[in-house]
């Protein structure tokens, strides 16, 4: 191979990377503002809208994690987080170590190296199940304060 072919091959696998380094975060920004744009115009706080209620709650009468969460997403998007934190609080919390993790995704490609954030940790699983254990077990308890949880 000569000169020119291995440069030509040094520019394509250059654009390659260049690609890539942008794609991965284009396609999750374009999902979460398409999960965005819907929740917006079905507003989940209007009874009897598009989304659906929730099947645990429906059946079994009780609040599971996510009860809540679109309605919650909802009202952040508004700007209302009193709103926010009574439908869901554990969504303002999600909502932030996601787009942590998603800098921390998008900081890595762009740099070229991983960098660490709070999901590259080992205890981090375990810490998410716990907080979502305890959110569904809390948010059930019919007595005060803890009723007030309840959506």
């Amino acid at each position: 191979m000569n000169a020119a072919g291995v440069a030509d091959r040094a520019v394509a696998t250059v654009q390659a990377v260049a690609r890539h380094r942008v794609a991965g975060p284009a396609v999750i920004l374009a999902g979460a503002a398409g999960v965005g744009a819907f929740v917006w115009f079905a507003d989940p706080t209007t009874p009897g809208g598009i989304i659906p209620p929730c099947p645990t709650n429906a059946l079994l009468h009780i609040n599971c994690p996510g009860c809540g969460a679109s309605r919650a997403l909802y009202s952040l998007m508004h700007g209302d987080v009193p709103a926010a934190l009574q439908y869901n609080a554990l969504v303002i919390v999600a909502v932030g170590l996601l787009a942590a993790a998603f800098v921390t995704y998008a900081l890595g490609l762009w740099r070229g190296r991983k960098v660490r954030g709070w999901q590259n940790l080992r205890w981090a699983p375990m810490a998410v199940l716990v907080l979502v254990s305890v959110w569904f077990v809390i948010r059930n308890i019919p007595v005060a304060p803890f009723d007030s949880l309840r959506v």
